[in-house]
């Protein structure tokens, strides 16, 4: 059952869905930023935005539980979410950051298994979840939502394949370097290389197996030597080639 916060939250977005036309125009592009749906005609668009249901969420709630029913396909509209398996000893392990624009919860929902993690909220964020029923069709009948499911299983295989490497590294400095390497992008402009979305330290140690003194530390250094610069919520990367010296060892 829906808490009566939650059902009121839901509604409203319900509300601007059946709104006049221009705000059902600003929800329509908002979908089409996600790039699983960038493609789908304006007849499949119409057909999700139907089924589509919307929930709020605040910073560290649970927003998938480990062992629960994959009912649904979950994207991310707004903030920051973390994949993580809690371990026999009750020490919570992350697995991934998702950030907007990003789904999650798709093997459950082809296989009709129970959910393998858990997600939680690192800051509020605003989630959509499609019914199993509706993403199957969509996996079915759509190629470009085929194609991109083809794609993000592939990249997920080797971005999975790379963190298991990640976690062989003994040397706890070594594996903080090698996750800022994961973690990078080239901004916009395509020059710099930054960490956008910044996990917070203890995320970031509940991810690579070490303390959060360790992680604050070892970045600390990093700034020191010049090799990165803290920004808003991201790690700005002034020396990249440095970086990669360090990963390397």
């Amino acid at each position: 059952m829906i808490p009566p916060a939650e059902a009121a939250q839901v509604a409203a977005v319900a509300e601007v869905a059946a709104a006049p036309e221009p705000q059902q125009v600003n929800l329509q592009i908002h979908l089409r930023k996600i790039p699983l749906l960038s493609q789908l005609s304006d007849e499949e668009m119409q057909r999700v935005k139907t089924d589509l249901r919307i929930r709020q969420y605040a910073k560290r709630d649970i927003v998938l539980q480990k062992g629960a029913p994959g009912d649904s396909l979950l994207f991310l509209l707004t903030g920051s979410l973390q994949v993580i398996d809690i371990t026999e000893d009750g020490r919570a392990i992350g697995l991934r950051m998702l950030q907007p624009g990003d789904f999650f919860g798709e093997i459950a929902v082809i296989n009709g298994s129970l959910r393998s993690a858990s997600v939680v909220a690192l800051t509020p964020v605003l989630v959509a979840l499609l019914p199993r029923a509706t993403a199957l069709h969509l996996f079915a009948h759509s190629p470009s939502v085929a194609n991109q499911m083809l794609k993000f299983l592939a990249e997920k295989v080797q971005r999975d394949s790379e963190f298991r490497a990640l976690l062989s590294i003994h040397n706890t400095s070594r594996r903080i370097y090698t996750f800022l390497d994961l973690m990078k992008k080239k901004d916009d402009g395509g020059d710099v290389h930054v960490v956008e979305n910044l996990p917070t330290h203890q995320d970031i140690a509940n991810m690579i197996n070490t303390s959060r003194e360790t992680v604050t530390r070892t970045l600390l250094t990093l700034v020191q030597q010049g090799i990165i610069q803290k920004g808003t919520h991201k790690l700005i990367i002034i020396k990249p080639d440095a970086l990669q010296k360090l990963v390397q060892g």
